[in-house]
């Protein structure tokens, strides 16, 4: 929004540009030309000693109230919306209109240039944490420059202590941070109005807890008390100091893993012993892997032969029902076998016992003009050989055939 200067004011305070005089003087028209938000994702946030706010046009203090409110557009887009609402749902409901009217901030204007937010700390080793807080401070206000200050080593050591990594390594990794727009190297660790004048900062962002450090109970105080500190919340269970932790607690381990994945005792700062302490450990580790590979390949292997063997012992109970099965057919009582006997047992038996003639058959009488039969005379025969099952069958079979044919 251009910004009207002009020496003279008006007895009642109002500028004579803005009162209902035409002006006696020129006035001057001067842009706000402030860095504006990261559009694209494609290269890193820059630094602020490369590309800083030489807007040469005042930056009035803004309130919170006005600073949600946006540029004009997103201004102008929210009163339409409640216009909207009024006619399509307040007749309707009964409700006054006044109801949505006293919701549209007229009494404040939206600001034609981002609203600078500003959030410093140390950053060390970079975790989501950090990145939900920034998240946070972006997210404010509908149009937001984000500048993160990013405190020296000398400081840190100095008010905090030892940091994992260097003051570069910390910049780098602020500047890939997709919520930053400009990163301050070297940020003061309080602030001044010196330093909040030069960078043009509107807010400061941070969590609400004190923090008392440099022989100050609360080094955000007089900036809550200027009416410049918008609180974040902390992300619990997460934090630098927790990660350092964790590695303390379980440095042996890590340790062995570094070895292990090539580093020297001496870029550890391990000792001689403990060095052969880890790398002992590690060859056991190994072996106890080993083992616990054996043991389960061993277990595959006796559930794949305990399959199989189920599926043998199921396969050979089907095959012997159909074994018992078929061999009670053939020599159970009601067997194929049996009966096929009892057949040739009848043919012998009927074989041996041929048919005899009947006993009340009527005897022929003699004529007594025949005369008495001739006499036979009874010739010595020979002995009948000794009996034999081969020649008692042939003789079964020829009389067998004897008695079809007489059939």
């Amino acid at each position: 929004m251009p910004v009207l200067t002009t020496d003279a004011e008006s007895e009642t305070g109002i500028p004579k540009s803005l009162s209902n005089e035409p002006p006696s003087e020129t006035m001057e028209e001067i842009e706000h030309t402030c860095p504006q938000p990261r559009l694209t994702l494609t290269a890193p946030a820059p630094f602020a000693d490369e590309t800083s706010c030489l807007c040469q046009a005042p930056h009035e203090k803004l309130t919170i109230a006005q600073a949600r409110l946006g540029t004009p557009g997103y201004f102008c887009h929210r009163v339409l919306n409640l216009v909207t609402c009024a006619i399509q749902y307040g007749e309707g409901n009964g409700t006054p209109l006044q109801y949505f009217a006293w919701k549209i901030p007229w009494m404040e204007e939206p600001v034609d240039r981002p609203v600078r937010v500003y959030a410093d700390g140390i950053f060390d080793l970079f975790h989501s944490g950090h990145a939900r807080a920034l998240m946070q401070a972006k997210t404010l206000f509908p149009n937001s420059y984000l500048l993160v200050g990013v405190c020296s080593d000398d400081l840190t050591h100095k008010f905090k202590g030892f940091t994992v990594m260097n003051e570069a390594e910390r910049y780098e990794a602020l500047r890939h941070c997709r919520y930053v727009d400009e990163v301050i190297r070297d940020a003061p660790w309080t602030l001044t109005p010196e330093f909040l004048e030069k960078h043009k900062i509107d807010f400061v962002a941070h969590d609400d807890i004190p923090y008392s450090s440099a022989g100050s109970d609360d080094i955000y105080k007089h900036i809550k008390e200027a009416g410049m500190f918008v609180p974040t919340q902390r992300t619990e269970g997460i934090s630098t100091s927790d990660i350092i932790t964790r590695i303390v607690r379980d440095y042996d381990v890590y340790a062995r893993r570094n070895l292990q994945r090539g580093y020297t005792a001496k870029e550890l700062n391990v000792s001689f012993i403990n060095e052969k302490k880890y790398r002992f450990q590690n060859q056991v580790d190994k072996m106890k892997e080993k083992v616990k590979n054996v043991e389960e390949r061993s277990k595959e292997f006796v559930n794949r032969v305990e399959e199989k063997s189920h599926d043998l012992i199921q396969k050979w109970e089907e095959k012997s029902r159909e074994f018992i099965g078929n061999f009670l057919e053939l020599f159970g009582p009601d067997g194929a076998w049996k009966q096929m006997f009892q057949e040739r047992s009848n043919r012998m038996l009927h074989a041996l016992s041929p048919k005899q003639s009947p006993v009340s058959s009527p005897t022929r009488s003699r004529s007594p003009s025949r005369s008495p039969s001739p006499t036979f005379l009874w010739l010595p025969h020979k002995p009948s050989p000794p009996f034999s099952p081969k020649a008692a069958s042939a003789s079964m079979s020829s009389m067998s055939e004897g008695d079809e044919d007489e059939k």
